[in-house]
C-alpha cells in the first residue's frame, strides 16, 4: 500500500467507519450514476490525482476523468472532472475526495498569491512544518503546485538549530560544532538567529544557512549585508502578503511562510451527481 492510499485509508474509514447510514437506507442497490466536480470559485487547482484515486479506492472500476490537471488555474463555473460508477460508492467517496481537493486546491492558490508577491526579486517562497498531522506529504506537494519550495520534510532530512537547541547546548558555535561533527559531509546547517551578534556568531561557525527570526525590515537589510553572500539567507516569522514585498527586497534568499499550509482556506469545490 503506497503513502497515499495509507492517508485515503484512514480518512475513508474516519467518516465510513461501519458504513455509511444514509447512503445503505436511500440506495438499496447499485445504480449506475455520472458526477461532476465543479468550482465554484477562482483558484489553482491541486489534488486532481488524489481525488480520483479516493473514488477508485472505493471502487476500481469507477471512471474519473480529469479536465484540468494540477496547477491549472480556473474561474468559477469550471468544471474540473467527470466520474461515472455506482451511486452509492460515489457519494461515499464525495466528503473525502472534496476535503483532500478543496484543502490541497487552497494551499496551491495561497502560495502562487504569494509567489507573484516577490515576482522580481530573488527570493523563494518556502513552506514550514506547520501541517496538519498526516497530511504533510499532501500539503508539501501543493505548495510546490503553487510555484513555492519544499523547506526540509521532517525533522530527519535537515538540520535547523532553533533557540530551544542554542539554549540546551550552550550557545550557537557549541550547537554549529557538535551537529558539525554529527552529520554526514553533504548535509547543511541552518541556524536561527534573532539579533545581529547571533548572525555574526552564527556566519563564524560556519552555517551554511541563517535564519533571520521576526527581524524587522531595517535589522534585516543589515543582516544580509554583514553576511555578505557566505551563507544563504533566510527570513520568517510576521510574513503576510502585505509584508512578503517588504521583506524580499530586503535582500533574502528565502522567505518561510507557515500559513502556506497551517492557514491556507479550502477552496469552494462541490461534486453534483445525476442517477442513470
Amino acid at each position: 500500500m503506497t503513502g497515499l492510499d495509507r492517508i485515503i485509508e484512514n480518512a475513508l474509514m474516519e467518516d465510513i467507519h461501519t458504513g455509511d447510514i444514509t447512503t445503505l437506507a436511500v440506495v438499496s442497490e447499485r445504480r449506475p450514476a455520472r458526477a461532476r466536480l465543479i468550482a465554484k470559485e477562482s483558484m489553482v487547482l491541486a489534488g486532481v490525482n488524489v481525488a480520483a484515486r479516493v473514488f477508485t479506492f472505493l471502487d476500481a472500476s469507477t471512471g474519473f476523468r480529469p479536465l484540468h490537471g494540477d496547477g491549472a488555474r480556473l474561474a468559477a463555473g469550471d468544471l474540473i472532472a467527470e466520474l461515472d460508477g455506482d451511486s452509492a460508492m460515489l457519494l461515499q467517496g464525495e466528503r473525502v475526495a472534496l476535503n483532500l481537493l478543496q484543502r490541497m486546491s487552497g494551499t496551491a492558490t495561497l502560495t502562487s498569491r504569494y509567489v507573484e508577491a516577490v515576482a522580481g526579486t530573488r527570493a523563494r517562497i518556502v513552506d514550514t512544518r506547520k501541517t496538519t498531522p498526516g497530511l504533510r506529504v499532501l500539503e508539501k506537494y501543493a505548495v510546490r503546485v503553487g510555484g513555492g519550495i519544499n523547506h526540509r520534510t521532517g525533522l530527519y532530512d535537515g538540520v535547523l538549530i532553533k533557540e530551544n537547541h542554542i539554549a540546551a547546548a550552550g550557545g550557537i558555535t557549541q550547537a554549529v560544532t557538535r551537529a558539525r561533527a554529527y552529520i554526514p559531509h553533504t548535509m547543511k546547517i541552518e541556524v536561527e538567529t534573532e539579533t545581529l551578534a547571533e548572525v555574526a556568531e552564527a556566519i563564524d561557525a560556519g552555517a551554511e544557512i541563517i535564519m533571520l527570526d521576526n527581524m524587522d525590515l531595517a535589522t534585516m537589510t543589515e543582516a544580509v549585508q554583514l553576511i555578505g553572500g557566505r551563507s544563504l539567507v533566510e527570513a520568517s516569522g510576521g510574513v503576510n502578503l502585505e509584508t512578503v514585498r517588504g521583506i524580499a527586497e530586503t535582500g533574502v534568499d528565502i522567505i518561510s511562510v507557515g500559513a502556506l499550509t497551517h492557514s491556507a482556506r479550502a477552496m469552494d469545490i462541490s461534486m453534483l451527481l445525476e442517477a442513470e
